[in-house]
């Protein structure tokens, strides 16, 4: 059975849930928190499909597995699933760690809390940040911090009303994109001579791939 994190109201007496705590809201609501199980990997997969790897859904539910299982046994991360009426309406991530590899101050990184939208404006979203807030103040980290698209107001609107300011942009590019750009960039007789290191690379790792292909099991 998952152990369940918080509960806002539910129809059972007081009595009956021992084990559980209060997770404060405004209005009252049917909102409960319980930690992720391997049970919950088709619909993490789901509701984080545009953050996942971009790969069909089977992989996905597997690195979603992968994260459940990583979250189940380490005490500096939290995996949390929000049920409305007992129904799976959202869900977050909560790893304990430092600002950067090179900055030291530690921090709460709060990954993707989402909600179904069938139950969105219904304390659900308001849960999941309690939760992570209480999680920070649990293990006395001062600061939370948590990425969100650039090209979302929605969600920059949600962080800057919990008080999240920006502090930095990440910029992605496939490998491969950014190896030509700097190719691009350098005098012409380099350049030529950059390519045929590359290929050459490219070459010798075909052939140690198909030896480990050809090699006897």
């Amino acid at each position: 059975m998952p152990r369940t994190i918080g509960r806002l109201r539910t129809t059972r007496p007081a009595s009956s849930r021992a084990g559980t705590r209060r997770v404060p809201s405004g209005p009252v609501s049917r909102v409960v928190l319980r930690n992720a199980t391997a049970e919950d990997a088709l619909f993490l997969a789901e509701l984080w499909q545009e953050f996942l790897r971009h790969t069909d859904l089977e992989e996905q539910v597997a690195d979603v597995r992968a994260i459940v299982a990583a979250a189940t046994v380490a005490h500096d991360q939290r995996l949390l699933v929000a049920e409305y009426d007992g129904v799976a309406a959202g869900a977050v991530l909560a790893r304990a760690t430092t600002f950067s590899p090179i900055n030291l101050e530690p921090t709460l990184q709060v990954f993707s809390p989402v909600v179904l939208a069938p139950f969105r404006r219904r304390g659900v979203g308001h849960a999941l940040m309690d939760a992570t807030v209480a999680f920070a103040e649990e293990l006395g980290i001062g600061h939370v911090a948590m990425p969100a698209s650039s090209g979302s107001r929605d969600a920059n609107r949600f962080l800057a009303r919990l008080a999240l300011t920006p502090m930095a942009t990440w910029r992605v590019a496939a490998t491969a994109a950014v190896r030509g750009k700097l190719t691009a960039q350098l005098p012409p007789a380099q350049r030529v001579r950059e390519r045929r290191t590359q290929l050459g690379q490219v070459l010798a790792a075909r052939r140690s791939m198909r030896r480990q292909q050809t090699q006897p099991g």
